[in-house]
């Protein structure tokens, strides 16, 4: 059953010294990342994490892009021995029980990485960071970052309260070439440096829980990501099917929907449940197994991704809605960028906000492909059915995306139609 506490691993209760090439903020994915491949390449590279490992998260479905980076860090092997459900599809679900095919990736594209998993993050986050251990970082667990140092403008280690396993508490300066914040939606020196941004459009919440015994597809499509939408659009549930019968659903919608006075986040998410009668099937013989999630005003980005000496990554740099399952995919690839930044900088001696932030423009650009298409799905009366009826052409395009293949510029085309329908954000 999944949990929300787990047991400290001591295997992340390293010492750690006073100076390193590279600090990292933060043990998520991104983090894990970063560190895994910079180390790689001989770097010093120490992790801070100011939680244990394993912990809670969500996030658990992964997209078929995810495949390449996990297969630079060289864990697809462990994925492929791993429990984790074998995801083959996605599902939509329109107007509460209106049911599309499924998207099964292979039909788009043959290649092995067509077929990807859902995972409990606790485990997967964990695999990440003892990949980044043995590739030579250091991963220290119960590590509160204070502060990030500054010489001016250069960032030039941080100061952290480190607690080890007794509970002393120890207060350390540690300097670094390059300081990496993949701090996640706590986005550490984003809101310091007041860089953070709400998105507008996108002013969203989420309440979420999990089931044991929910009914899943058939087949291929036995743990497919279903995207449900409730009658009226409103709000929109994910179903997500995990290890021992367990399936993580959550419902999304606007803030004053999910979260009206007087309402608790139990009534919000009944409520909601009885406007989506596909889900309420699938739920016959369900039982609740965890008490209810929420978080709140989920999407944002920054307006600055590197500074002298710093650099933001994953969700510290942004954090997309949920939709289109994208956060871990963007954390490991966002990774991938800001580690090879980060080499191209400590190789060559230029640490500037210049070198660091190098990857950025085309890391928008695939970021925004992936906003486009959330803008769409919550643009009142849009269909990704009629639109595909009226311009089948973009089948291909809108599957790329669905399967996080977001950095190929023909995908313009596609916006450039469903501006026609959709509105001009989407310009």
């Amino acid at each position: 059953m999944i949990r929300s506490v787990y047991p400290a691993d001591t295997a992340f209760s390293t010492p750690v010294e006073n100076q390193y090439d590279v600090v990292v903020i933060g043990a998520g994915p991104a983090g894990a990342t970063v560190s895994a491949l910079l180390a790689e390449r001989g770097y010093s590279v120490v992790v801070l994490e100011r939680s244990t490992i394993p912990r809670f998260h969500i996030g658990e479905s992964l997209i078929p892009e995810t495949y390449w980076p996990l297969k630079r860090l060289g864990l697809v092997d462990k994925m492929k021995a791993s429990a984790f459900p074998k995801k083959f599809s996605v599902q939509f679900i329109s107007e509460g029980w209106k049911e599309s095919a499924p998207f099964f990736f292979d039909e788009h594209c043959e290649l092995e990485s067509s077929q990807t998993w859902q995972v409990e993050r606790a485990d997967f986050d964990k695999m990440l960071a003892e990949n980044a251990v043995e590739k030579g970082a250091t991963v220290r667990t119960q590590a509160q970052v204070l502060e990030v140092l500054f010489d001016g403008d250069r960032a030039t280690g941080v100061k952290v309260k480190l607690t080890d396993d007794d509970g002393n508490v120890e207060s350390r300066e540690i300097q670094s070439k390059i300081v990496v914040d993949c701090s996640g939606n706590s986005a550490f020196l984003s809101n310091r440096l007041k860089l953070r941004v709400a998105d507008p459009y996108l002013q969203k919440g989420a309440i979420w829980t999990y089931f044991k015994g929910a009914r899943r597809g058939e087949g291929k499509n036995e743990n497919a990501t279903l995207v449900m939408q409730t009658k009226g659009q409103k709000t929109w549930f994910w179903f997500i099917p995990l290890r021992n019968d367990i399936v993580s659903i959550g419902c999304t919608g606007e803030m004053s929907h999910m979260f009206p006075k007087g309402s608790t986040p139990a009534e919000t998410y009944h409520r909601e449940m009885k406007l989506c009668p596909a889900l309420e099937n699938r739920l016959e013989n369900a039982e609740q197994c965890m008490e209810f999630f929420m978080t709140k005003d989920f999407s944002y980005s920054s307006t600055q991704a590197a500074g002298d000496g710093w650099v933001l990554c994953g969700d510290a740099f942004g954090f997309l809605d949920p939709v289109y399952s994208s956060g871990v995919y963007l954390a490991l690839k966002g990774g991938e960028f800001v580690a090879d930044a980060a080499h191209n900088a400590l190789s060559s001696g230029d640490i500037s906000a210049r070198t660091l932030g190098a990857w950025q423009e085309e890391y928008r650009f695939g970021v925004s492909n992936f906003r486009k298409l959330v803008y769409a799905f919550y643009t009142p009366g849009f269909s990704f059915g009629s639109f595909l009826k009226a311009h089948p052409q973009f089948k291909s395009n809108l599957v790329d995306i669905l399967i996080g293949a977001v950095f190929k510029p023909e995908h313009s085309k596609m916006f450039e139609a469903m501006g026609e329908v959709v509105p001009e954000r989407l310009k």
